[in-house]
């Protein structure tokens, strides 16, 4: 890594405690989008960190229609040197913003119109319902993060474009197109805790905002780096007692499969994002499951897990939705558990998928691994999967 004046060739922050492991806010897509904003308010010519933050809030609140809220309150919480300097800066490109954010009730909604967030074709900030909301959603969290809360502006953009450029692994890229304001903030970022490791062009985020990620894939250098710490895959362990992996039996399952069920068996086996040996694809296919015995003691630790995930179905179906549009498949149980951050006992791992499978907000076709999508509770959320959007578009055979 090459360095830079502001930092050493290799500066860490001190060691904390181990910090508690909260469920990722974006999945990979919806970091991609967060991304997507962050370059957009980067090109805006905007004079300063003061007016590209209330850019960032108001522009993803209004990525569809060209039309979004915000409050006195709002402007607030942002705590900017001028707030009036930086809406007024916003107008100068054309936005619509009536005084009344600034001398009415702080809590009224207050509508802002963005001209060039109102096209319908070459859109900047394509973004559906689910994915506005949760990236509007990890914009606030991002900057009220306790790290960088009562840091000046300049340096709360700065942890947003750098969590955003964030691998599962907590590993990042400082981006081109990061205001030139920011990049003298980021030793600030690293002594206040918001980062870990500080680097020339990469960083790495600190656990305790591991939550913020933007869940962004590795490069080729990253993989070389670290490459038994992939982030992509979740290997299923080969655990079935007497389980012998033979190639051509292997093939002869699938020559008697259905068709719909061999498609589904050759697109995880062969899936280049997962990567997996055939051995645990094989194993998971042709071996029958086993019936489960889940203890007194599992269900309590479930009860107490459950209670720090209230939106724990909501975030498990958009999360396939997300993987099966990277993967062409579902995740295993694994993998979901995984995507989520959540950090849990193969056991209880099996009980928590089991229990959104019970309450329909996820879906599984029997016991064919890797077919979890979204279940009926997750449809009356609006969240499914693209082709269940479309009632023209009939639905494709799955196993």
């Amino acid at each position: 890594m090459s360095n830079t004046s502001s930092s050493p060739s290799i500066v860490s922050a001190a060691p904390a405690g181990k910090a508690q492991q909260l469920p990722f806010l974006l999945t990979s897509q919806q970091g991609e989008a967060a991304r997507t904003l962050l370059s957009y308010v980067a090109s805006l010519p905007l004079p300063g960190p003061d007016a590209q933050l209330v850019a960032v809030v108001v522009a993803i609140r209004a990525a569809r229609g060209g039309v979004g809220n915000i409050t006195g309150a709002d402007l607030s919480a942002l705590r900017l040197g001028d707030a009036r300097k930086a809406v007024d800066a916003l107008r100068g490109l054309g936005w619509q913003v009536e005084d009344v954010v600034f001398d009415g009730d702080p809590a009224a909604p207050v509508s802002v119109t963005v001209p060039g967030l109102a096209q319908e074709t070459n859109h900047p900030l394509p973004f559906g319902k689910n994915t506005r909301s949760r990236v509007s959603g990890w914009t606030t969290r991002a900057l009220s993060a306790k790290p960088v809360r009562k840091l000046p502006p300049a340096a709360r953009l700065a942890g947003l474009f750098l969590a955003a450029h964030s691998t599962s692994k907590l590993l990042g890229q400082i981006p081109p197109d990061l205001p030139e304001a920011c990049r003298a903030t980021l030793p600030d970022l690293l002594r206040n805790g918001f980062l870990a490791e500080l680097s020339g062009d990469r960083c790495r985020l600190d656990p305790a905002v591991r939550h913020l990620s933007g869940m962004r894939h590795r490069t080729e250098e990253e993989k070389a780096v670290e490459p038994s710490k992939s982030e992509d895959k979740a290997v299923v362990v080969t655990s079935t007692p007497g389980f012998q992996f033979d190639a051509d039996a292997w093939t002869l399952w699938k020559s008697e499969a259905t068709p719909a069920l061999r498609r589904h068996a050759e697109a995880v086996e062969f899936c280049a994002v997962c990567a997996l040996p055939p051995e645990p694809v094989a194993q998971a296919f042709t071996t029958p499951g086993r019936p489960q015995f889940f203890s007194r003691n599992l269900k309590t630790a479930y009860g107490k897990w459950k209670d720090t995930q209230p939106d724990r179905g909501p975030l498990a179906a958009e999360f396939t939705v997300a993987f099966r549009s990277e993967h062409g498949h579902g995740p295993s149980y694994a993998q979901l558990c995984t995507g989520l951050g959540w950090e849990l006992k193969h056991s209880l791992k099996s009980f928590v998928v089991g229990r959104l499978l019970a309450n329909e907000w996820l879906t599984e076709t029997g016991s064919v691994p890797w077919t979890l999508r979204p279940g009926q509770a997750a449809h009356a959320e609006g969240i499914t999967l693209p082709t269940a959007r479309s009632p023209q578009t009939p639905a494709p055979s799955r196993p």
